[in-house]
């Protein structure tokens, strides 16, 4: 499975997950859609979770930058909800 991240100072980066990397993250988070915990129940979770960091990690310049937390704290305002 690809997964694709797009950002708007880029082009996007690519990641691929395996099939049981993507089911084992998708039911992690499922869980925590309906439970509102982030609760690990089995060591796959950790695993899927090492996995998708590690990728990350090779992908990723922003945390080599020293404006890193900056860079961080605007990607959240990016993301967060936009209330009226």
């Amino acid at each position: 499975m690809l997964m694709r991240i797009m950002s708007e100072e880029t082009d996007g980066t690519s990641i691929t997950l395996t099939r049981d990397e993507a089911l084992v993250l998708f039911d992690f988070l499922a869980r925590f859609r309906f439970d509102q915990e982030l609760k690990i129940i089995d060591q796959a979770e950790e695993r899927a979770l090492w996995n998708v960091h590690c990728l990350l990690e090779k992908e990723l310049l922003e945390p080599l930058k020293e404006e890193y937390r900056e860079l961080v704290t605007q990607a959240r305002d990016r993301l967060r909800d936009q209330l009226d």
